[in-house]
């Protein structure tokens, strides 16, 4: 299976000059964990999660209202194409420890594909489940 089978292709994301204020109403609004961070048009410059807005910009005494996203963002993105498959993508994820991959096409974001996709499709053979408990026990030593 592809990832272009399996991944949301409704992106919410927020420039880099936005405010992180502004990102934090979004991840609250949307009951999201992370953000793209794109151009207008949708070229991927990085991804910001609520733990950089807490690590990176509160707990470093910076004002959410007056710090640019791009001043805390993650800039070096992991991420797949739409042909990707499962078990590749599972692995991305699994190396980089992260529980979100975008998806870019020509540049540009096509969608995202999370760990709860993946689970809720039932799409776990044994490689992806593999790489699933890899990540699962990476995020409980956070």
């Amino acid at each position: 299976m592809q990832v272009s089978q399996l991944m949301n292709p409704h992106v919410i994301y927020i420039e880099p000059e936005e405010e992180v204020s502004v990102a934090a109403r979004m991840l609250a609004r949307y009951n999201i964990g992370s953000l793209p961070v794109c151009t207008p048009g949708g070229k991927l410059r990085g991804i910001v999660t609520d733990r950089d807005i807490v690590l990176r910009c509160v707990a470093a005494g910076s004002a959410p209202a007056g710090t640019h996203v791009s001043s805390i963002m993650t800039r070096e993105v992991a991420s797949v194409s739409p042909e990707c498959s499962l078990s590749e993508a599972a692995a991305v994820m699994a190396r980089e420890k992260v529980r979100r991959l975008p998806v870019v096409e020509n540049g540009r974001i096509a969608g995202i594909l999370s760990l709860c996709d993946i689970i809720r499709a039932g799409k776990c053979d044994a490689e992806v489940s593999l790489a699933l408990t890899e990540i699962s026990s990476n995020i409980s030593q956070l």
